[in-house]
């Protein structure tokens, strides 16, 4: 009798032990959120502040004065894509982390990113003749990719980078495989202009010459869209 008594005791206790571990990790769970754009693990106590610190950045885009980086003319919308979703245009030549400042630099592309915010867009980066003065080094990337909202990331439906460096591919693969793998498959290397008119109404929005020249030294003239 008692050594029954004894296994039914073990048997209860064993089985709210395991009632409590469930319960607990139930708890847990609730508790964490996984991005699926970032694989980064966000704490649903933290949400409400999350929302508030983003809610400010983003009156502070649309409320300072942004003059000096628009003045650079390395980012900015223009046309649509073949899907007719909008494009935003980002010159990398003209864009130097050293000379301008980057918080405003991310407020600027807030501004821009906005009012396309809740539908689908395409990003297109001209890497053409850019050099150590242009690049964004990798914990910048992760730091503004981390400040923007999850509707920014998920409704972006593919990021062109035309004559990437291989600096550029080698930062892009390192991002997306180990920070951002869900939009791995958005990245495509562009290594001619034309191929851009498989996916992108160019002939919407100017670009510059010095990358046509570039286009041009590498394809021949036949390349050339005056």
């Amino acid at each position: 009798m008692y050594s029954t008594s004894r296994a039914r005791t073990l048997d209860t206790d064993t089985v709210h032990g395991f009632s409590w571990k469930m319960e607990s990790s139930c708890s847990e769970e609730r508790q964490l959120l996984v991005d699926p754009m970032g694989s980064n693990i966000i704490n649903i106590e933290d949400a409400p502040v999350e929302e508030q610190l983003w809610s400010t950045l983003r009156d502070k885009a649309m409320e300072e004065d942004l003059t000096e980086f628009e003045k650079t003319g390395s980012l900015y919308q223009a046309g649509v894509d073949k899907q007719g979703r909008p494009v935003i245009v980002f010159i990398g030549k003209w864009f130097k982390p050293g000379t301008v400042n980057m918080e405003k630099a991310l407020l600027y592309l807030i501004r821009v990113l906005e009012p396309l915010s809740d539908t689908d867009y395409t990003v297109v980066f001209f890497c053409t003749r850019t050099g150590t003065d242009n690049y964004i080094s990798y914990w910048s990337i992760k730091d503004i990719y981390l400040k923007l909202p999850y509707h920014y990331k998920k409704n972006l439906k593919a990021f062109y980078i035309v004559h990437p460096s291989m600096w550029t591919r080698l930062t892009s693969w390192w991002f997306t495989t180990f920070m951002a793998p869900a939009i791995k498959q958005k990245i495509h290397n562009v290594y001619a202009v034309t191929e851009l008119d498989n996916h992108i109404k160019s002939t919407q929005f100017d670009i510059p010459m010095f990358i046509q020249e570039y286009d041009m030294t590498i394809h021949g003239l036949r390349f050339y869209q005056p």
